[in-house]
């Protein structure tokens, strides 16, 4: 392969994964703010209720995200590619004749299981691919994933208004079927004898190693297996700053929509507090991404959790939609932080060998806690509160400041 055709292809890897993960990010990011109302009358449940479609969808991320990493190994990267896009879809389904709120939790523990298949993929594959830039191309593809649902969220009450919850729902299949098998079309790892000349480049620095010869830190640098990883205190560090700043982040997914009625707006302007996290939840994964390779993982993700936390604290003095569409923005860029640059964070620590399985245990701790201790315990907070929203922003803006600690704990082990 000459290096014009590589270039293009390299290219074409990004552009397909950015394709193809775009509705599995509108669906999960989207989707339960823009329709949890909608779920309460039509279920007649409350806000706990509705908050815990969430805790579903983040079960099944902490169940499959680890399986999706080990069996990209085995199975290829394209082959999980598609199976995560056709479970979308099919959920797509079982989303448009829920009669229950069980059939939405099973349709939100679908989604989740499904958008691993497609996430740990394309993140794998755009490191592959391009090695020195680990932070700007997966700050790429997480930015589509987040980007997706700022996109989308106005569009769903738009579509839901013109076609109904259940022709939108089927709309939504289609499109997710047949974007997503476009993206996996270019979704090409790369070929044997690339792989095969990284191996022998990996080689000889461990000869010139066992001979004596200095060799830069960062060549020195091998994959820890995942068993190494789980001795590391980096990792456990990361995977507490996964629950807090997961869990503070994903909350803003369900109750900014709910916090836009209690302040007497229109569903439309509601919706625009969660248009709002979700931009900055998508266009900042890219920007905090590049600016991870220049600065520092650890500093920029601190600086972002900070923020985070601030606006939390700042949420109970804003009375208006500008103010907490800014507010809520912040929260948003945070969230997209976490994403964006914990990837290449990994990567840059144990290694890219079994990096899919190693991001995979981290996001187990974003799905079996960062469910249960955002969304769902803010939701019944609410219900026992009476819709009072400030004790849930200032465990939240804690939640914040205690990820920004944690994160400057995180340092790659020494390598042998």
């Amino acid at each position: 392969m000459n290096q014009n055709n590589g270039e293009r292809n390299g290219y074409l890897v990004i552009i397909g994964c950015c394709i193809a993960i775009f509705w599995p990010g509108a669906l999960t990011f989207g989707f339960p703010g823009v329709m949890a109302s909608l779920w309460q009358e039509m279920f007649h449940v409350g806000s706990g209720a509705t908050g815990s479609t969430i805790f579903f969808m983040l079960s099944a991320v902490g169940i499959f995200m680890f399986l999706a990493g080990r069996w990209q190994e085995r199975y290829g990267i394209r082959r999980m590619i598609i199976l995560g896009i056709l479970l979308t879809s099919i959920g797509c389904i079982l989303a448009a004749f829920a009669n229950s709120i069980t059939m939405v939790y099973a349709w939100a523990f679908l989604n989740g299981a499904a958008s691993c298949f497609v996430y740990i993929p394309a993140l794998t594959l755009v490191q592959q691919w391009y090695p020195q830039k680990k932070g700007q191309v997966s700050g790429t593809v997480s930015m589509v994933f987040g980007l997706a649902a700022a996109i989308m969220s106005p569009v769903f009450g738009l579509m839901l208004n013109a076609f109904g919850y259940r022709n939108m729902s089927l709309v939504l299949a289609v499109l997710t079927l047949t974007a997503g098998l476009l993206g996996a079309y270019f979704a090409r790892e790369r070929d044997d004898e690339t792989i095969k000349r990284q191996n022998e480049m990996r080689d000889a620095l461990k000869r010139q190693i066992r001979e004596g010869n200095e060799i830069d830190k960062d060549e020195m640098r091998r994959s820890l297996t995942v068993s190494e990883t789980l001795h590391t205190r980096s990792f456990w560090f990361l995977w507490t700053t996964w629950i807090l700043a997961g869990a503070a982040g994903v909350s803003m997914t369900v109750l900014s929509t709910d916090y836009g009625l209690s302040l007497g707006l229109p569903l439309e302007g509601a919706v625009l507090i969660l248009t709002a996290f979700n931009l900055t939840n998508g266009t900042g994964r890219l920007a905090s991404g590049y600016f991870s390779d220049r600065l520092g993982r650890r500093r920029v993700m601190s600086l972002a959790f900070l923020a985070a936390g601030l606006a939390y604290f700042l949420f109970p003095l804003a009375g208006d939609l500008p103010t907490s569409a800014i507010l809520a923005a912040v929260v948003g860029l945070s969230f997209g932080t976490l994403f964006s640059v914990s990837a290449p964070l990994v990567a840059d620590c144990f290694g890219l060998d079994h990096f899919g399985a190693i991001f995979g245990l981290t996001f187990a701790a974003y799905g079996f806690l960062a469910g249960p201790l955002g969304p769902t315990l803010s939701g019944y907070l609410l219900d026992l509160n009476g819709d009072n929203f400030v004790p849930i922003f200032l465990y939240l803006g804690a939640f914040s400041l205690l990820a920004a600690l944690s994160i400057r704990q995180v340092v790659s082990p020494e390598w042998r």
